[in-house]
């Protein structure tokens, strides 16, 4: 029997996307998509492009949290080295403002 789909795009912006992305996996399955109406495909088939759709959003979807975890560990990191580093205005560095930096003896 013949249900109604009510699969909804949560994100309307995303259903291009969606839709291209269902043609890539069955081209990579070597399942023939026709436009519009696929009616000619066996259950196991339609299954399998499903799956691997999500599949491929699981594995983004885990890239981008790996992404904004190195992101923030990055900019931790690097806020934690610049608020632990004296902030010393060059001139009183070496004494004078005139005085040029100790040269190491030369061997």
């Amino acid at each position: 029997m013949a249900r109604n789909n009510q699969n909804q795009i949560q994100v309307p912006q995303a259903k291009e996307a969606l839709n291209r992305m269902k043609y890539e996996v069955a081209n990579s399955l070597g399942i023939k998509l026709n436009e519009g109406y696929n009616g000619h495909l066996s259950t196991y088939e339609t299954g399998k492009i499903g799956g691997n759709m999500v599949k491929r959003m699981i594995q983004a979807a885990e890239q981008s949290l790996i992404n904004q975890t190195v992101s923030s560990v990055r900019t931790g990191f690097q806020q934690g080295l610049a608020e632990s580093q004296p902030v010393v205005p060059q001139a009183q560095q070496f004494g004078q403002q005139n005085q040029t930096p100790p040269v190491p003896p030369s061997q």
